[in-house]
C-alpha cells in the first residue's frame, strides 16, 4: 500500500508501534484483528491499479463493515492514494512523522 507511507503518520494517535511496524505482513500478524486484516487486504486491493476488489473480498468486507463504514473507508484509502501520487509528481518529501 504505497509502501504503507500513509499509516506512517498515525503514530501518536492509538495505533501501537508494533502493529505499523507489522503492515507488511498483516495478513499473518497476530497483531491485527480480522476486521483489521479484511480492511487492510480490500486497501491493498484498491491500491494495486493491476488488481481488482472481487466479489468474495468485497463480501468479506461486508460482514465487517456497513455500507457507511465501507464507503468512509474507500474514500479515506482513495484520497490517500491521491495524496500520496499528487506528492510524488511534485517531489514533496515525507513530512517524516514516521521515523525508523
Amino acid at each position: 500500500m504505497n509502501g504503507r507511507q500513509c499509516c506512517r503518520g498515525q503514530r501518536g494517535l492509538g495505533v501501537p508501534t508494533e502493529k505499523i511496524e507489522a503492515l507488511n505482513d498483516y495478513a499473518k500478524s497476530p497483531l491485527f484483528t480480522e476486521a483489521e486484516k479484511v480492511a487492510l487486504e480490500y486497501a491493498d486491493a484498491i491500491t494495486d491499479t493491476l488488481r481488482d476488489v472481487d466479489d468474495e473480498l468485497f463480501a468479506r468486507l461486508q460482514r465487517f463493515y456497513d455500507d457507511d463504514t465501507i464507503a468512509e473507508l474507500t474514500m479515506i484509502i482513495a484520497w490517500e492514494n491521491a495524496s500520496s501520487r499528487f506528492n510524488r509528481a511534485f517531489r514533496i518529501p515525507s513530512q517524516g512523522f514516521w521515523k525508523r
